[in-house]
């Protein structure tokens, strides 16, 4: 089964270097989507079915806390795994992250086997 991945990072140097990431783990992924925030994220979310969000927290105009939160509170979405991708590393917002539905944390900077391991955890799969 090929996934398909949003990535949402008001960067667009960190977006590339996370697909680049991705496509580097040996996961069959159809499709990788990209937005700049969050406001961003739930407008295609509207049009394109993901099957995991890869987002980071602070970006403009809806950070990465609200736009999961909207995710989270909508009937269609509310099913996608989130997972954070930032340079936080403050623990108390990490666990209220987690506790309001956040699946996995990953902390920049990364590497392919961070973000290959937070993957498989999310969707438990193991690449062929």
């Amino acid at each position: 089964m090929a996934f398909k991945i949003l990535i949402v990072d008001d960067s667009s140097v960190t977006r590339s270097v996370l697909r680049k990431t991705i496509n580097m783990t040996g996961i069959d992924i159809d499709e990788i989507l990209e937005a700049g925030d969050g406001l961003e994220a739930l407008d295609l979310l509207t049009d394109n079915q993901v099957d995991l969000i890869m987002a980071d927290i602070n970006m403009p105009r809806m950070n990465g806390m609200e736009m999961t939160a909207a995710i989270l509170a909508n009937k269609k979405t509310c099913d996608i795994p989130v997972v954070i991708v930032t340079t936080h590393a403050d623990d108390t917002r990490i666990n209220e992250l987690c506790s309001q539905g956040v699946k996995k944390y990953i902390h920049k900077p990364f590497t392919p086997e961070k973000v290959r391991d937070a993957l498989r955890e999310v969707w438990e799969v193991i690449p062929q």
